[in-house]
């Protein structure tokens, strides 16, 4: 009777130990395959036990086909995510409306192509520099208004500023709109040209 007690026991702990293995996840799960298989041999190789291990044997190639399932889902959804990003960027980029992110000192953070068109200078350049130096001194307060008032009120604030490409000096009156970006802090400033406005230069 000790010597039936004990194998009962030693194959409940023997198949607790290949559960435990065969269902291991990521880098210990590789590391223990080997060991979960040597353990699924020892099962199959008494016949108290090749149930079990028949058992297990298909609890494992269910996992495996789970994995890969999972495995494949990852791959679709990572390039659904790259494709789209790669969308975004071009949209971004291309928009008619100068669009830019900034803390909360009007340091651009980052801004599209047509943001550094209407500055007159390279995009990396303009990373660093403060969107106040391209405005008039009164607009300058006016910036600032924007961005507290956007901070406190949690949504698009709306004015006018006068905007100086730094190539030629021209000043352009723009609509300008301010928000909280939801990515973090900062803002998120729009400006697109007023109609019917013509640029003038500062002398």
């Amino acid at each position: 009777m000790k010597t039936i007690a004990h194998d009962a026991n030693g194959n409940a702990a023997l198949r607790s130990r290949a559960v435990a293995q065969l269902k291991g996840s990521g880098a210990q799960a590789q590391a223990d395959s080997s060991a979960a298989l040597g353990v699924l041999y020892d099962l199959a190789s008494s016949p108290s036990t090749a149930a079990d291990a028949l058992a297990l044997l298909h609890e494992l190639q269910v996992h495996q086909v789970e994995v890969d399932l999972q495995s494949e889902e990852l791959r679709h959804s990572r390039i659904e995510l790259e494709t789209s990003l790669a969308r975004q960027v071009q949209l971004y980029d291309n928009a008619p409306v100068a669009q830019f992110a900034v803390d909360g000192e009007a340091v651009l953070r980052e801004l599209n192509l047509t943001a550094a068109s209407l500055l007159g200078c390279e995009r990396d350049s303009l990373r660093g520099r403060s969107l106040e130096s391209f405005l008039t001194p009164d607009d300058v307060a006016t910036l600032r208004m924007m961005l507290r008032s956007a901070a406190h009120a949690a949504r698009s604030v709306c004015a006018d500023l006068h905007l100086k490409a730094e190539q030629d000096g021209q000043v352009r009156c723009m609509h300008a709109s301010a928000c909280l970006d939801p990515a973090g802090e900062g803002f998120l400033i729009g400006l697109i040209e007023a109609i019917g406005s013509a640029p003038a230069a500062i002398a």
